[in-house]
Order: C-alpha cells, then sequence, then structure tokens
C-alpha cells in the first residue's frame, strides 16, 4: 500500500486521521514487506496487530496461512479492516483491553505501530500478558530506543529497559523516516524486534509493579522505595546504599518474591 493508495482510501472511506489517536499510516511498500518478514510467520501462527490503520500491514498478514487477530480503536477503521480483509478485529482501546475479549496467553506473533504516546504502556501490557509470544516486531519513536535499549547505571535505564531485556534479545532493525506515513510525523520511527528467550513464569503484573516501585524516586536507596529482602540484595552483591538503576535485570526478577 503506498502513499496514493493510502491517500485514495481516506478520501474513499471518508475519513480524516485523527490526532487523538496517534493515526500516522504506514505507505512504504518495501518497508511494510519487510516488517510482517520478521514476524517469521509459520502456518497456523495466532497473530495480533494492534493498530491496523489501513491495512498496510493486515494485507501482508492475511495472505499468510495464519489466525490474525486485530485492535482497533476507531470504529471506522475497525469496520473498514474488518469487511475488507475478513480478519477478526477487536473495536477497543488496546490498554484497556481484557479476557474474555481476548486470549492474550494464545498468540504468537505481536506486530504493531505503536502510537507514540502509548509506547510504554502497550509494551508492557504486551510483553507481560503475551505469555506464549515468541516475537514481537514494533514500530516506535527512534528516540525511545534509548530507553528500550538501556543498559544499567544509565540515566535511560527504566521498567522499561527492564521487562524488555527480561522478555528476550532486542535488535533495532531499521529505520522509516516521516515521509513514509501519511499523514507525516515530525519524528522518526524504528522498526525493533523482541524474540523471547527462556522467560515464562518471569514477567508479570506483580513484577511490573514491584520494578516502578523500586524506581518511584531514583534519587533515594532502592531499599527506601520497596520492599526488598536486604540479605538477599547483599547476596547478589549490592549494598545497602544501591540505587534502582543499579541494578541488573535478572537480579531484579530474582529480588522479586510474590
Amino acid at each position: 500500500m503506498n502513499r496514493n493508495d493510502v491517500i485514495r482510501l481516506t478520501e474513499e472511506i471518508g475519513f480524516l486521521p485523527e490526532q487523538k489517536f496517534g493515526q500516522n499510516f504506514l505507505c512504504d511498500e518495501s518497508s511494510a514487506e519487510r516488517i510482517v518478514e520478521l514476524c517469521g510467520l509459520t502456518e497456523g501462527d495466532k497473530v495480533l496487530e494492534i493498530g491496523p490503520g489501513l491495512g498496510s500491514l493486515t494485507s501482508l498478514i492475511v495472505d499468510h496461512p495464519v489466525d490474525l487477530t486485530a485492535v482497533e480503536i476507531d470504529k471506522r477503521l475497525a469496520e473498514y479492516i474488518s469487511m475488507t480483509y475478513g480478519c477478526r478485529v477487536i473495536d477497543e482501546d488496546y490498554t484497556k483491553l481484557k479476557a474474555p475479549s481476548y486470549d492474550a496467553a494464545s498468540y504468537n506473533v505481536a506486530v504493531s505501530n505503536i502510537p507514540y504516546y502509548l509506547m510504554t504502556p502497550i509494551m508492557k501490557k504486551l510483553l507481560t500478558e503475551l505469555t506464549a509470544s515468541r516475537k514481537m516486531v514494533l514500530m516506535v519513536e527512534k528516540e525511545a530506543i534509548a530507553r528500550i535499549c538501556a543498559k544499567p547505571k544509565t540515566k535511560q535505564y527504566g521498567p522499561l529497559a527492564i521487562l524488555c531485556n527480561l522478555y528476550g534479545d532486542i535488535k533495532v532493525e531499521f529505520d522509516l523516516p516521516g515521509n513514509y506515513y501519511y499523514p507525516v510525523p515530525k519524528t522518526t520511527s524504528s522498526v525493533i524486534t523482541l524474540t523471547r528467550r527462556d522467560s515464562d513464569g518471569v514477567l508479570s503484573d506483580g513484577l511490573v509493579s514491584f520494578i516502578e516501585r523500586c524506581f518511584s524516586n531514583r534519587r533515594k536507596k532502592v531499599l527506601n522505595n520497596a520492599d526488598i529482602d536486604m540479605r538477599l540484595l547483599l547476596e547478589l552483591g549490592y549494598s545497602e546504599l544501591t540505587r534502582a538503576e543499579e541494578i541488573s535485570p535478572n537480579d531484579y526478577a530474582k529480588l522479586y518474591v510474590v
């Protein structure tokens, strides 16, 4: 789907992109093909696409022998995607989506062009709820890469970087300039892939809450921010003065006690 296709469809549908939904539609065909290829789809996969828009990726995914569910907050686009591509469409805000509307644990692959203002909540939800997923292919604001890939003892290091690291291997694949979208955003996007390691049972809502408490005040000792077993903290090689940004992702998983 190229730029002319996207503009034509918006005119045919009588659709104007909504800024409140962060609607910028990918209109570079080669990039869309690369993104779907990165998903590594195999027969029988259950795929979750968040924010299909006008279907730049959807149109390619449905050509594979997979079971696709698209989540689209905009009712006009949800109806268009359902009628055009015949896949299951959930017309809801993904950040508020709960069972039984969708079975999060059943999806093998997730793909999304994430609105910039919803990146963190959407990624946290994906990482903690899609427990059977092996791959996530996400388009995020390029400036956010520093937070996603941040290492301990840096200013950018925080809960999102920790969760991504615990999920698996993170790779920045390629950039998407603003002119690859319609309307043209003021920022550049990057395509990233997250490939699961053996993190079954590690990621959970409880772990997210625990890590966020640890970072509630970065200037304070982590022991002042959250309920942590000091003996275990010392056994892991840290001190009573340790701050949240000094603790590695794997050690956060060890420090979290249900």
